[in-house]
């Protein structure tokens, strides 16, 4: 099984990739299977809506998944190319404690094979421009991740997975703050992972960001591991065509070195194991 569980296409708003175009690039690498991920921030950015205009930022446009136009042409690429791969439907739920209610109408207005659950940004403080990180110490920084993400994972439960659960150190030009200090937090956020059936993702964008370590850290994975979570999915982050199906494998042979035996595709929310 070849999958990428962590795609955008021009239906997200940092990306201009055409899904018909990342559909027929994956077909060409022999993927078996492609979820489409697409943004939906609630918070900092805005549902297009007919007869209104769109929200501007610069040359950045404010604006979530445009959702009935995607689930359209999802199911015309089933239809197109349903003979040759298996396409499957999600989001990436860019989620805060406050936007909970927006998320949970969109979640039952729409049938989803799988949501990505991230962080984003805190309190309206978006991490890629530095705004949550400006002036709180690498402890605040951490720790206010941490237990945003805890409230989510305690508060929402219709989710698959974490994606990128350590973002967070993308963006903090200080350094990665040392794992032990912050064990406790990630460990409550794993427990409650575990307990309701969810999982994390494995992001293989770490090496095109210059980091260190994978996304999560492997000793997240290890912690993972030991506290006896089993449901993995691999995604590249795709936004551009050379995103596309990056890492996998070896995102793969670092799962099995940990002691993972599966990983998981999904369909209809539902996980679906498959040896690594």
């Amino acid at each position: 099984m070849f999958a990428d569980y962590h795609v955008h296409t021009a239906f997200s708003d940092d990306s201009v990739y055409p899904m018909e175009n990342v559909i027929q690039d994956a077909i060409a690498m022999h993927m078996d299977e492609i979820c489409f991920t697409e943004h939906v921030d609630y918070g900092i950015k805005f549902d297009q809506e007919p007869g209104k205009p769109i929200l501007y930022r610069g040359n950045e446009p404010l604006t979530n998944c445009d959702y009935p136009l995607y689930m359209k042409t999802i199911q015309e690429m089933k239809k197109k190319y349903g003979h040759k791969i298996t396409i499957k439907t999600g989001m990436e739920f860019g989620m805060q404690k406050h936007t909970i209610p927006q998320y949970q109408a969109l979640f039952d207005r729409y049938p989803f094979d799988f949501i990505l659950l991230s962080i984003h940004e805190i309190d309206n403080q978006e991490f890629w421009n530095q705004e949550y990180l400006q002036g709180k110490s690498q402890k605040e920084v951490y720790e206010g991740y941490y237990h945003a993400l805890y409230e989510l994972v305690s508060s929402y439960k219709n989710y698959s997975v974490l994606g990128h659960m350590d973002l967070i150190n993308r963006y903090d030009k200080r350094g990665v703050y040392p794992f032990e200090k912050i064990k406790p937090w990630i460990q409550k956020v794993l427990e409650v992972v575990i307990q309701d059936h969810k999982g994390i993702e494995i992001n293989t964008s770490s090496k095109r960001y210059g980091l260190q370590d994978s996304t999560p850290s492997k000793e997240i994975l290890q912690l993972y591991h030991d506290l006896g979570g089993t449901i993995l999915t691999i995604g590249s982050d795709s936004h551009k065509p050379e995103h596309l199906g990056t890492g996998i494998q070896e995102a793969k042979e670092m799962l099995k070195a940990i002691g993972f035996q599966t990983y998981c595709t999904f369909e209809k929310m539902t996980p679906i194991f498959h040896r690594l």
